[in-house]
């Protein structure tokens, strides 16, 4: 087994504490880290300070932004009556990438889990409520949370909750990714598929 110094150990760990990073990334990160010039390290240091100190949540979406209200919520040519609803910030640079969606967003940052009170406390769903409440121009909320038990749970929370309110709420169509192969498919997508059909 190896043995490093406390100051490597420590930042092999806070490497490993990252998601998706195991301990080999982990060990990989670190020594690249150690490998880089002075200059280059401090760079990277502070960069990550910089955007640590900088970064705040939007008051109108709760995205992560350096202004408040972030450059899609003050932007005069998006469409202010859908509000997209999605688990995270990097699910809007995902949609923004595809150059389909001209709507507003906003960010829950998690999904619904009655279960787990902590968890709960950092979703946005108060804030969504309240932001819906507010402004008699949003017409439809599409809910863009993942298909997952927790995604399907947030979104029929939504659904039920603004079910009287005549916003119309949507949920993204799930079904056959692009490329597949019928016969590998598993059971659930090919039945999300099959009621997700539309006429040709």
């Amino acid at each position: 087994m190896a043995h490093y110094s406390p100051s490597v150990e420590n930042l092999i760990n806070r490497m490993a504490s990252l998601p998706g990073i195991g301990r080999k990334s982990a060990h990989r990160l670190a020594f690249h880290i150690l490998s880089m010039d002075k200059e280059d390290a401090k760079a990277l240091s502070e960069a990550i300070l910089e955007a640590h100190s900088k970064t705040i949540r939007c008051s109108c979406c709760q995205n992560f932004t350096d202004s408040d209200p972030c450059p899609i919520c003050s932007d005069l040519k998006r469409d202010k009556t859908t509000i997209c609803v999605v688990e995270s910030p990097r699910d809007v640079a995902t949609f923004e990438r595809t150059h389909e969606y001209r709507g507003l967003y906003h960010v829950l940052h998690g999904v619904y889990n009655p279960i787990d009170p902590k968890a709960m406390e950092r979703v946005t769903l108060k804030q969504l409520f309240a932001r819906l409440s507010e402004d008699s121009s949003i017409n439809e909320v599409i809910v863009a949370t993942n298909q997952s038990t927790e995604g399907n749970a947030t979104a029929l929370y939504i659904s039920r909750l603004l079910k009287d309110t005549g916003i119309k709420v949507t949920r993204l169509a799930s079904g056959l990714p692009m490329g597949s192969d019928i016969e590998y498919v598993d059971d659930l997508t090919l039945s999300n598929a099959l009621r997700g059909r539309i006429q040709i």
